[in-house]
């Protein structure tokens, strides 16, 4: 039973996906509704990725002393595994585990209410593709500003970091300076864009999908909220392994 309900949820998201990626019945008006879901989707979730960025910075740098106090390891090593845990995982993987419980439940909310007043048949009777005209600007604006919040994340922890030196003797600035130079690869900063790009699609997407078959009442959209979420971060997570095996293995 378990089986044929995920078989069914795979075959309704990809008929639904198929009806989203198709040609826009007017541009005009998708273009008009990219900028406002950028801005809904991507500038409103800045405060809490740059809030949450440089306090796991600033942790992750005092944490990575304490536990790193062996006499034989080289004092930039601090700086250097806290730039290399921000730019592998946090900044890309657990900040769109985040990112999903926020945007996601915001997008299956929002398609679910119109779901259940009727707004979404009415665009149907209408002739119009609801699904492209409500879903695709929302995927494509979160794909299209999930790498800026990544880069800001990146930069804003790795500040959080330094802040720990500047207010607190725990670790050296300069110390930490040099580690978070030293060696640096600029493919873990496009291994994580690559990765967040694929984060951002699963949440919209899913979350759109939530919201789009959710029947019922308002407890139904709650449901549906609760469902994007959850299932988002399971797929993040089991993409995130097989990205990671790839790009890096």
């Amino acid at each position: 039973m378990i089986t044929l309900s995920i078989l069914k949820h795979i075959g309704s998201y990809t008929s639904l996906m198929l009806r989203v990626f198709t040609k826009p019945d007017r541009w005009r008006m998708f273009f008009r509704q990219l900028p406002k879901e950028m801005e809904k989707l991507g500038l409103d979730s800045l405060g809490i990725v740059i809030i949450i960025s440089t306090f796991i910075g600033a942790i992750m740098t005092i944490q990575t002393k304490l536990n790193t106090s062996d006499p034989l390891l080289p004092k930039y090593s601090t700086g250097l595994v806290t730039r290399d845990t921000l730019l592998l995982e946090f900044s890309s993987t657990i900040m769109c585990l985040i990112l999903a419980g926020k945007v996601g439940s915001n997008v299956a909310s929002e398609i679910g209410s119109m779901r259940i007043s009727e707004q979404i048949d009415a665009l149907e009777v209408m002739g119009i593709n609801s699904a492209n005209y409500l879903i695709l600007p929302k995927i494509i604006a979160f794909v299209l500003m999930i790498p800026c919040l990544v880069i800001i994340s990146m930069a804003v922890g790795l500040f959080g970091g330094y802040l720990v030196g500047v207010f607190s003797d725990i670790v050296s600035q300069n110390d930490y300076l040099f580690g978070i130079q030293y060696m640096f690869q600029p493919f873990y900063i496009f291994y994580s864009i690559v990765k967040s790009l694929v984060f951002a699609f699963i949440i919209a997407s899913v979350a759109s999908y939530y919201g789009f078959y959710s029947y019922g009442g308002a407890l139904d959209v709650g449901k549906a909220s609760t469902n994007a979420v959850v299932n988002s971060s399971i797929l993040i997570l089991l993409s995130n392994i097989v990205i990671t095996n790839f790009m890096l293995n």
